[in-house]
This record gives structure tokens, sequence and C-alpha cells, in this order.
């Protein structure tokens, strides 16, 4: 039987604490993820790339699939979507919807933890407006990231929610493909799946989720061991710690008659893990001066310096100073880092021409308490126009477009300065400004734990280094209002009451 299916995407980790929002412009121009496209567009666009909606359009051409698709987008993390942002974008995806025909269910590639300026709960709000075009007997089946805030809504308005169970996310076209089989399943079966939701009580700084470590890399395999006859799908979320609504925080969501038990399971083995998951952490001196250290030791390969608090990824602006203002103080001699967004810098970069040397006002234009512009003089060593392909696990052959970019140096330290925002996530975006960086001593990502997926391999070390920037390491050093009460602000952490 081929089965009519209506595909689309909307994705969006809104971190409310974070200084810029997500407007129309940022999903036409994507940012790290594809542009936004339209109707047939998206499956030539989708092809071959590490997201939800390409191993869900490969499985539906398995299955003969009539795919009808809507629209695709998404935009790097940031504080909230603006209404106009949401609304321009539903209305288009909700509309073509409308007009698809008669269908056997429906695809979304979407991310779970979207806050908009005019509603907390942007994936509750899009699939509740699907839901009322489709009734209550079309299966709606979303693929979610492992960060997602899952809401109560959510679960309500689609028959399957199916998450990520990688961090680094190297798994987001396979969830797709699991998530279409899902739906597979529920088209041929005709019957929606017994669930069971459950929200976890304690929320857990970004580094510490990542599933390269411990506890999150068994919870994670306890998830594949648990699906079979009793349990059609089974995801755990961790959540994304940085969005002030009711109902952010970890989540536990199963779907057939065994769902119910294979949660209290799994809700038992987060609790237990809850200690487990912490590690050390360095100010921005004392991370380079460890990583100097280390080198001097005889490291092989060079020492990764995560600035956690400033990746884009997570709502960052990737502009802060503080680890460059560490590396060139402490006259680090073999030094890179990655991506420096200051449009005005890579301007004047390009129009004073390679070899050049100039006074530059980098960064810190974002207003983070703690930081600000770092005025240097340094060598235009190499330019570009920002165009890359980045191969690496994470991005997996995702087609960037960084805008005019340039290397800086300042004594043995080099900056890779862009114009547009991305996680530096993967090699080829130190490379295409002439950097190489298995040759580099010391290496500062703006990244949490995406960089992992390219870096880990050739890392001697890695260290979370703590510099100042809009996403804190720490859920407990947010200024939460609107949290459940109750919720902990880390592992072992105080709970959350709201002020009065």
């Amino acid at each position: 039987m081929t089965y009519r299916v209506a595909m689309g995407g909307f994705l969006h980790e809104t971190n409310t604490f974070a200084p810029t929002r997500a407007t129309y412009a940022d999903f036409v121009q994507g940012g790290g993820y594809m542009p936004m496209v339209h109707g047939d567009a998206m499956f030539s666009a989708c092809r071959g790339i590490n997201l939800g909606i390409s191993g869900a359009v490969e499985r539906g051409r398995e299955g003969d699939w009539q795919m009808l698709p809507l629209l695709w987008a998404g935009a790097i993390p940031s504080a909230h979507v603006t209404q106009d942002a949401f609304e321009h974008i539903a209305d288009a995806l909700v509309t073509r919807l409308s007009v698809a025909g008669p269908l056997d269910g429906v695809f979304l590639d979407l991310h779970g933890a979207m806050v908009c300026e005019h509603l907390d709960d942007g994936e509750g709000e899009l699939l509740a407006r699907v839901r009322e075009v489709v009734g209550p007997s079309v299966p709606v089946v979303a693929c979610l990231d492992l960060h997602g805030n899952i809401t109560a809504r959510m679960v309500e308005m689609a028959d399957m929610l199916v998450g990520f169970r990688t961090y680094p996310h190297v798994d987001m076209a396979e969830t797709g493909r699991r998530a279409a089989e899902g739906l597979e399943y529920l088209m041929t079966s005709g019957t929606p799946p017994a669930k069971a939701f459950r929200r976890l009580d304690y929320l857990i700084p970004i580094p510490w989720q990542s599933t390269d470590l411990e506890p999150a890399a068994s919870l994670y395999a306890r998830l594949a061991e648990l699906e079979g006859e009793a349990v059609i799908s089974a995801s755990l979320f961790m959540g994304f710690p940085a969005a002030d609504f009711n109902e952010c925080g970890p989540s536990l969501v199963a779907y057939g008659p065994g769902a119910k038990a294979a949660l209290e399971q799994l809700a038992t083995e987060f609790a237990e893990a809850e200690a487990r998951f912490a590690g050390p952490v360095f100010s921005a001196s004392e991370g380079v001066a460890e990583a100097l250290q280390r080198v001097k030791a005889g490291a092989v390969g060079p020492v990764v310096l995560a600035d956690t608090q400033d990746n884009p990824g997570a709502g960052g602006d990737s502009n802060t100073t503080g680890m460059l203002r560490a590396l060139i103080e402490a006259d680090a001699p073999d030094a890179a880092l990655g991506l420096l967004v200051d449009p005005e810098s890579a301007l004047n970069a390009h129009a004073a021409g390679a070899g050049a040397s100039l006074a530059f006002d980098l960064g810190g234009h974002s207003g983070v308490v703690g930081d600000g512009p770092y005025h240097v003089t340094a060598t235009v060593e190499t330019l570009s126009d920002g165009r890359l392909v980045a191969q690496g696990p994470y991005y997996g052959g995702a087609s960037l477009n960084l805008g005019p970019s340039a290397c800086l140096r300042i004594g043995g330290v080099r900056v890779v300065v862009t114009t547009h925002k991305a996680q530096l996530a993967d090699r080829e975006m130190f490379r295409f400004v002439g950097i190489e960086p298995e040759t580099t001593d010391i290496l500062v990502v703006k990244s949490s734990t995406h960089f992992r997926a390219d870096f880990t391999s050739i890392a001697a070390h890695i260290l979370i280094c703590l510099a100042p920037g809009p996403m804190a390491f720490s859920p407990s050093d947010l200024p939460w209002k609107h949290l459940t009460p109750g919720m902990r602000l880390g592992p072992l952490g105080d709970a959350f009451h709201p002020v009065d």
C-alpha cells in the first residue's frame, strides 16, 4: 500500500536568557542548519545530510510513500522566536497542509525546546494546529532533539514523539528514520499506542549531558534494550536547561502496552545516576594555564578548550572575548580560537587585505556581564568568503555560509572571525581559513559538546572552561522565575522556589 504522508519541519532551541532573538530572516539563512525550503526543494536540500528530515525522507522513499512536502525551517539557538517569525512559518506550514488532500500520516522534524515571544510551547502550539487540520484519526509523529523540553500538550497532540539518542547529535538522520518507521507502524496498525510520559526532577549542565560520557552513555543504551514487542518506542529527553517556563526539564516518553513499566524502570535509573553527572571545570585563565602545562608535558595532539558559556548551539552569540583574552595574556605560542562572530571586524579585515596589520575591537558586542570588545592589533593572515562543507559527523556534509571571514593573528594566537554564526563543531571550520587543527597545540571552540564528534579523535585532552557568556554552565546561576517549583537546579542541587 502506498501511504500519503505530509512532511515538514520547524526547529529552534530557545535560551530565554540569551541576548538575541530569532527573526524570520534567521530561519531563512539557517545558521548551521540548511536554509529555509518550501515544497519539493526540501527533498533535494536535505539529501545526504545529518538532519531528522533527511532520514525520514530516505525511509519514505524505501517505503514507496507518496511524500507531500510542506516546508522546513531551522535557526541556530538564541533567545525567543519572534511572534512574526513563528506565525509566518507556522501559517505557511499549516496552510500547505490544509490543501494537501487526504493523508495517511504526518511527519514533522521539530526540536522540542521552542519558546516564542507570545507563547511558551512552540511545538505544542504547532502540533495542535496540525491536529486541527488533519483530525484525530491521522497519525502525527515528530522527530525531536535530545534537549527537548517536552510538554504535556506535545504528548497529547502527537501520536508518537521520538528523540535523538546521541549528544553530540550524530544520529539526527537516524532518529528521523526511526520516527518514520514509527509512523509507518501507526499507519499500518491503524491504532494509536498507549502513551506514558513523566517529567523528571533535576536539571543537568549541558556538557555533562554528553552521551560520550557516563552516566548518559548507559542511560541511552537502555532505551534500545527496552524496546521490543511491548515497547514500540522509548525516549529520554535531557531537556534544555535555559528555558524559563513551567515545563522545562528532563522527561521520559514511551509508547506501547509496556510503556508504563518501561518508564518506571528508566525513571529509577535516572534518579540513581544523579550524582554521576559531574566533572572538572576551569576558569578561562586556569584552563589556558592547564592546557599550556599539558602541551609542555608532551601532549600528543591538540588540547581542546570548550568555551561552553558562549556556545551558539545554546543561545550564545559566539562573540565573547574571555577565552581570547586568556590566551593572549598567557602568551600562548600556538593556539587558535573559533568562531568569533564579528561582522564589522571581518569587513575591516577584507578591506585591509591579507598581510595587513591594524587595530580591531574584537567581539564583545552582546552586552554580556563581565565581557566587552577586546582592543588588539592583529595581522590579517588569510581571508575567505565563508563558504565551506562541514564533513564531520555532526554537520554530516552540510554546506555552511559563514559570510566574509578572516584569520587574524595576535602573536601566537589565531582567531577565526566570521560574519554569520554557527557552532564550531567541525574541523573544516578552522581549515577554511588555513588553520590545521591537528597540528595546533591549543584549540578553543565555542561549543559545549557537539565539537566532540569531530575533535575527540585528535584531542590529547578536552577541558571545559567558563568565561563570561549567556549560557550559564550551571542552571543554578540563571535568574529563573517560572520553572516548576521543586525542580532541582542541578544534580544534587537546591530546589527552585519562586520569589513572590
